[in-house]
Order: structure tokens, then C-alpha cells, then sequence
């Protein structure tokens, strides 16, 4: 962070992290779930691309985690916190079509951009550079995979 860090912007700045990391992370479980159940006559694309998707989003988490000790926070690591920060909701027992998860995905995925693009905002204004080029990765990531999910959904 810019030398005129302060504990305080550092907490701040660590606190929206630990959003998009746990945003990060319950994502990646839910698009691995749906690369486990996805069936019909897009399968072998869609447990293809849901793969790419929560093999990113898992070196993305690790990431994100690295930077948030960088800044001498401690890092979410459990399921319950996860669930008690994230944005995202979980799947439900029961997978749904392969046109409804890549439909949730998508929204999902717009969900999880709209923390991140605060969480870069935050870090522009603080001087972080480190954690605002992380965030800025990872909107172009979540832009892409929102592009690929809606030209799936048609």
C-alpha cells in the first residue's frame, strides 16, 4: 500500500477482500457442483467450460487469500465463514437444467463482479495498488465468463 496507509485503510481494504474471497470461493464450489450434475446435449461443453470456471476461480481465491495476508489480515478459511460473507447463494439440492445453471451462473457471476469493482474502487482511493490490480484482474476475468455464459444462454 502507498506509504500513507493507515491500520485503519488496511482493515477497510482487507475487509472487502475477505467479501471477494468468499464470494470467490463459494462461487467456485457451486460451479464445481454443476460441472459434477450438468446433463443434456450441451454436456461435454458445459462440464468443459464449468471446469475452466472453478479451476480459476480457485487460483483466484488462493490469490485473493495471499494478498489479504500480504496486508498481515488474517484470510477466511472455513465454509461457515465463506457462507456467512459471501453474496452468493448456494445450489440447491437438486441440480437444476443446464440452461438454469448456466442462467445462474451468469447472475451469480454479476453479483460477485459488483463486489469486486467496490473492492477496486476502495483500493484506488487508498493507494493500494497491489490489491486494486488484483481486483482489476478479476473484473476482467468474471467480464469474460459473463460473455461466454450469456452468448451460451442465447
Amino acid at each position: 500500500m502507498a506509504k500513507a496507509a493507515t491500520k485503519n485503510s488496511t482493515t477497510q481494504i482487507a475487509g472487502h477482500l475477505k467479501g471477494v474471497l468468499a464470494d470467490t470461493y463459494t462461487l467456485m464450489i457451486k460451479t464445481h457442483g454443476y460441472h459434477w450434475n450438468v446433463t443434456g446435449p450441451l454436456f461435454p461443453q458445459l462440464h468443459k467450460l464449468f471446469e475452466d470456471q472453478y479451476n480459476a476461480l480457485f487460483s483466484a481465491a488462493d490469490e485473493i487469500a495471499e494478498r489479504i495476508r500480504a496486508l498481515d489480515v488474517f484470510a477466511l478459511g472455513s465454509m461457515t465463514a465463506f457462507l456467512e460473507t459471501t453474496v452468493v447463494k448456494e445450489a440447491g439440492a437438486q441440480p437444476p437444467t443446464a440452461a438454469a445453471m448456466v442462467k445462474d451462473l451468469m447472475k451469480t457471476h454479476e453479483q460477485v463482479r459488483a463486489r469486486i469493482a467496490e473492492a477496486c474502487d476502495l483500493a484506488g482511493e487508498l493507494g493500494d495498488k497491489s490489491s486494486e490490480d488484483i481486483m482489476i484482474k478479476r473484473l476482467d476475468e468474471h467480464d469474460k465468463i459473463i460473455w461466454m455464459l450469456r452468448a451460451q444462454a442465447g
